[in-house]
């Protein structure tokens, strides 16, 4: 696929993503921010639904979608991914830079938005700030999204099994804000939105401004691993050509 393919359907997703985001926090912040049938609903069925051992597996699980632990694992997908020490560190800077700086733009989504959370009352976890789009969903899905990219660019065996579980990490640390009674169920579906425009954006850039070399040395991580050893390319005077017959 070409650099201009490649970013073509990053703004498409991108755009799309945004456009299904507005929607949702138009319906989400009308009215005050009153929740609707849906979020009552499940905050209703979540409190009904409250063994000490869920809600320990719950807090323990919402815990990983903030703090230190997004940034890690960024960092180690970074790590993953790169070929090269330089590529490395520069997939890692980049992973932190499109986390961190996703993080900064949903908080001021956040503060525009202005929705209250649920009642105090029902919370089992500790919770701050107003209520759409879910921090923790936006900061997991980006994290969880970011790990799908480098473990499909980078090929390694088991690449389905490592994106399963990245996925449903993601997903399952907005639905536990649903459960513990801090977020409405419309706040995660706005950070799941919120984290896909925001992923599709940096793609685009990476895809429009990366050097050549650096995009190379990215997508070929995954070809280099996963090609048969028979069949691998060797540099014979700077040129990539087959080994003689």
């Amino acid at each position: 696929m070409s650099r201009r393919d490649a970013a073509g359907r990053a703004a498409v997703a991108g755009l799309g993503a945004w456009a299904v985001f507005a929607v949702v926090g138009v319906v989400a912040a009308g009215g005050g921010g009153a929740p609707l049938p849906v979020d009552r609903g499940l905050l209703a069925w979540s409190l009904g639904h409250r063994p000490e051992v869920a809600l320990a597996a719950a807090r323990g699980l919402t815990a990983t979608g903030t703090g230190a632990v997004p940034y890690a694992l960024v960092v180690l997908a970074g790590v993953l991914l790169g070929r090269t020490p330089r590529l490395r560190a520069l997939a890692a800077g980049l992973g932190v830079v499109c986390l961190a700086v996703g993080q900064m733009a949903r908080y001021g989504l956040m503060e525009l938005a202005a929705r209250p959370r649920p009642p105090r009352l029902d919370w089992a976890t500790a919770a701050s700030g107003w209520s759409f789009p879910s921090g923790h969903t936006t900061t997991s899905a980006l994290t969880a999204g970011l790990l799908i990219a480098a473990t499909l660019l980078r090929g390694p065996r088991g690449r389905t099994a490592l994106c399963v579980v990245a996925g449903c990490w993601g997903a399952l640390v907005g639905l536990t804000r649903v459960y513990l009674g801090v977020h409405w169920f419309t706040d995660v579906i706005g950070g799941w939105l919120y984290a896909a425009g925001w992923l599709a954006v940096c793609l685009y850039a990476a895809v429009r401004w990366l050097p050549s070399d650096v995009l190379d040395g990215l997508s070929e991580a995954g070809a280099t691993a996963g090609e048969p050893p028979g069949g691998a390319e060797r540099s014979y005077s700077g040129r990539r050509e087959r080994p003689p017959a």
